[in-house]
């Protein structure tokens, strides 16, 4: 069977929201399992020694632009959040905790996110709009907050974002990794798409 593909993605990232919204009909074009792990792009950006693009004062400018016109391009929904970035961490937890009992459930919980804030302009920083988010997709609201606070899931989710960044070497949102093969942003789906067709060059 064909390998899957990793898909790593920051929940405050707007390119990452975009290339979810990509990589799934490419995984299921090529009969591939599609593998979402949030991590913490902070901390890639400080091991890297970079900001956020929308803290540059030109690329920030450029940016704003590039996201709307991207989302436009492709039809996605999106509005650019009055607060930005957020850190995701009661997210990314529950994400994880959500997906050692139910992986399609922690998918849609997901994209649930996601459009929570980059359709919606919710914060996705505040645990009680996330259980809320969690609750509407089908889990269990108390034990969902109770789960982002327990101190194995922190360790847990810690761990994997330390192997995300510094043994896989993962510096950016959205992230793609396919047998041993690694792509880069949101604009890199259709080269991976290629990629898979053509079997590399």
């Amino acid at each position: 069977m064909a390998g899957p593909i990793d898909f790593y993605f920051d929940f405050s990232s707007p390119y990452a929201y975009l290339g979810s919204h990509l990589i799934e009909s490419v995984a299921a074009k090529h009969g591939r399992e599609l593998l979402w792990r949030p991590f913490m792009l902070g901390i890639a950006m400080k091991g890297e020694k970079t900001f956020p693009l929308t803290e540059y004062p030109m690329k920030g400018d450029y940016s704003r632009m590039d996201f709307e016109r991207t989302a436009r391009y492709h039809n996605i929904p999106f509005v650019m959040p009055a607060a930005f970035p957020k850190l995701t961490l009661a997210a990314a937890r529950g994400f994880l905790w959500i997906d050692r009992q139910d992986p399609a459930r922690a998918v849609a919980f997901a994209k649930a996110v996601f459009a929570a804030y980059f359709a919606h302009g919710r914060d996705i920083a505040d645990p009680a709009v996330v259980a809320d988010i969690a609750a509407s997709s089908g889990v269990d609201r108390e034990a969902f907050a109770a789960a982002i606070e327990e101190p194995e899931i922190k360790r847990v989710f810690t761990a994997s974002v330390e192997d995300t960044v510094f043994e896989k070497k993962v510096f950016g949102a959205p992230f793609f990794i396919v047998e041993g093969e690694r792509f880069w942003g949101a604009d890199r789906v259709a080269q991976l798409d290629e990629w898979l067709t053509r079997g590399g060059w």
